[in-house]
């Protein structure tokens, strides 16, 4: 056992300075390593001082790695030093082995630092069935807080910093995720999105000289305080997806150019419309009952009967029985609240009868159209409309009209891209609507600046797509890219964007995921950085 004591101490501790193994006693679930250390000297924590007096020695019985599915635990002899130094408040002291023990631990440090990879790795949960896997069971609070104990990693200044905002709690809370674009790695969490913090953040690094970002008000205002020396640079992608929204915008407004016109209803179509939109549908309830009572009426009535004898015999009020006799038909008695009310969806049928004859036939987005149109009530009311008005009327004949997000589709693909059917299909639509073919042509402009980085094209294209009365929304678009023309040039123009930091938002969604809501800041910051 002697020659394969120096062996075990390379085996065991090849990454340990001053401990050697006395023995090893292996039983059917637990190998025991007895170790004691071998300096002749220690530092005390308190002053510095290095003593070599010893007080006395103890021994500790921290938990390792296990071996071969078996548990492993180190009976280490340790010794308690006396401090030297008169003017220290600690007279005692215990060695600490480095690489191997801390105070007051119950694990080896390389038992801890497979605890902390597993934690950062799978959080709580996950991470605790996994440590089962290992035969090193621990809780799931205790990972969080071996995560928790965590240094934070070095302070670092990057050259080029990426900025984006992520949410810890989506619609309420949200915060802010700082990537070094260069070297991919995320260097910092803020609690919030707010431009304060990122300013006092940046001003803390001077050698920052490029910020990624995109066109929140909140991250321009803070980069432009807290780091004027620096080039901000306005992300592509959030430029393209931009435009693409105002694009959508664009073609819905013109949505009566992708349908072709329907045509004329037939005269017996109109004759039978009337009927169809009739008060008193057939089979009702009400409407039979009273067609009923008109026809009683009307029979003792014709059969010579006074109107106070009819008015005995069927129980009823003589006004009743007046009203009767003096209604042709049993339509002249429907006077209730049936008819002739005015409702709030009555400035709103004409809009409803036309999307019905354009081919939509959702209530649902009928009624969130006209909502936002300004109609104040729920979706009920359009429901009923559409069921028992818009349903008797005819539809157009023919092939349904593409969408408006289709078409935008079409218009925002490479015409390379597009297939010949579709490419055909959008020919035909922009021939039917110049403002379509205008939208069409600014699109396709962008992109090439985009693709090829001409930003110095920039000025030209925003004075073109203000003039486009016809499309609201793409001069507003232009009008707000030229409140921050310098960051969306550069964007243009420089290589860099953030699309690292994109992937790290998504990460940052799945960690969240992962903690079932134990991701508190702090936990979630410690995993962002360290994992």
């Amino acid at each position: 056992m002697n020659e394969l004591l120096p062996q075990l101490d390379e085996l065991l501790f090849s990454s340990v300075d001053g401990v050697s193994v006395v023995s090893v006693e292996v039983t059917d679930i637990v190998v025991r390593v007895g170790a004691r250390t071998t300096t002749e000297r220690a530092v005390c924590p308190d002053c510095g001082y290095w003593s070599r007096r010893i007080h006395g020695s103890y021994l500790r019985f921290p938990r390792d790695l296990p071996a071969v599915g078996k548990l492993v635990v180190v009976s280490l002899r340790v010794r308690r030093f006396v401090c030297a130094e008169a003017s220290c408040p600690r007279r005692t002291f215990t060695e600490q082995v480095p690489g191997l023990t801390r105070r007051f631990g119950r694990r080896t440090e390389r038992l801890r630092s497979t605890l902390v990879a597993v934690g950062l790795a799978l959080a709580g949960r996950a991470g605790a069935r996994m440590t089962d896997v290992f035969e090193v069971s621990v809780s799931r609070n205790t990972l969080l807080r071996l995560i928790a104990s965590l240094p934070d990693p070095p302070a670092a200044t990057p050259r080029v910093v990426g900025v984006d905002e992520y949410a810890q709690r989506r619609g309420r809370i949200y915060g802010t995720v700082l990537v070094d674009v260069e070297t991919r790695r995320p260097v910092d969490l803020l609690p919030d999105r707010e431009a304060d913090t990122l300013a006092a953040w940046l001003a803390e690094r001077p050698g920052i000289e490029i910020v990624c970002r995109d066109r929140a008000v909140f991250f321009a205002e803070g980069a432009t305080r807290g780091a004027p020396q620096a080039l901000q640079v306005a992300d592509r992608w959030h430029l393209w997806h931009n435009l693409s929204e105002t694009a959508e915008k664009c073609v819905y407004r013109h949505r009566s150019c992708l349908r072709s016109v329907p045509p004329a209803p037939d005269k017996e179509q109109e004759e039978e419309e009337p009927a169809a939109s009739s008060p008193w549908p057939t089979g009702h309830r009400f409407a039979e009952r009273t067609r009923a009572k008109h026809a009683t009426i009307h029979a003792l009535l014709a059969a010579g009967h006074s109107k106070r004898s009819v008015s005995r015999q069927l129980g009823m009020t003589l006004n009743t029985i007046l009203r009767f006799s003096r209604a042709a038909t049993p339509e002249e008695m429907f006077t209730g609240q049936w008819q002739s009310r005015a409702t709030k969806l009555d400035a709103y049928k004409p809009y409803l009868d036309q999307r019905w004859q354009e081919g939509c036939t959702n209530a649902w987005k009928l009624w969130e159209e006209i909502r936002k149109q300004g109609y104040p009530d729920g979706y009920a009311n359009v429901r009923t409309y559409v069921s028992r008005v818009l349903r008797g009327k005819p539809q157009p004949v023919g092939p349904r009209p593409p969408s408006a997000r289709v078409v935008t589709r079409w218009i925002l693909t490479h015409p390379d891209a597009l297939v010949e059917n579709d490419r055909i299909r959008l020919k035909a639509v922009l021939a039917s609507c110049p403002e379509l073919t205008t939208l069409d042509e600014h699109v396709r402009s962008f992109a090439h600046m985009v693709t090829h980085l001409q930003g110095e094209q920039l000025p030209e294209w925003i004075a073109s797509a203000k003039n486009t009365t016809d499309l609201i929304s793409l001069s507003r678009f232009a009008q707000h890219l030229e409140r921050d023309l310098d960051a969306v040039t550069a964007g243009l123009t420089q290589p860099w964007n953030s699309g690292v930091v994109e992937g790290h938002v998504n990460r940052i969604k799945m960690l969240k995921r992962q903690m079932f809501g134990r991701a508190g800041f702090e936990l979630l910051r410690k995993r962002v950085l360290l994992a």
